[in-house]
């Protein structure tokens, strides 16, 4: 029995590993090469070595500094739109039940 889980988890990981090896855009040197083009790519250079002035610290620690803070946003973001979402679907819902209790 266990060895028959472990050859259905072994599966299964091969399989998960599998389905996303098909997502994986393949491109990423192209895409890499095409974002360190972008402008935006010199404001960041500029905004670490700014940080780094300011802060007195190194510019690898500005540029981690920025990265957690972008991330940080993003985050804070995600979790505010998906929080939004579930309201307005919990509003939905209740709108129907209580459609449905009406009639």
């Amino acid at each position: 029995m266990i060895t028959e889980n472990q050859d259905l988890i072994q599966l299964l990981n091969t399989a998960v590993v599998k389905t996303k090896e098909k997502k994986i855009d393949s491109s990423y040197e192209e895409r890499l090469s095409e974002v360190c083009q972008r402008p935006a790519i010199n404001a960041l250079s500029f905004a670490i070595s700014k940080l780094s002035e300011l802060e007195n610290i190194s510019q690898d620690q500005a540029a981690m500094e920025l990265i957690e803070t972008v991330r940080d946003l993003d985050s804070i973001w995600n979790d505010y739109v998906l929080m939004e979402g579930l309201t307005k679907l919990k509003d939905l819902l209740k709108a129907t039940s209580n459609n449905q209790n009406s009639n």
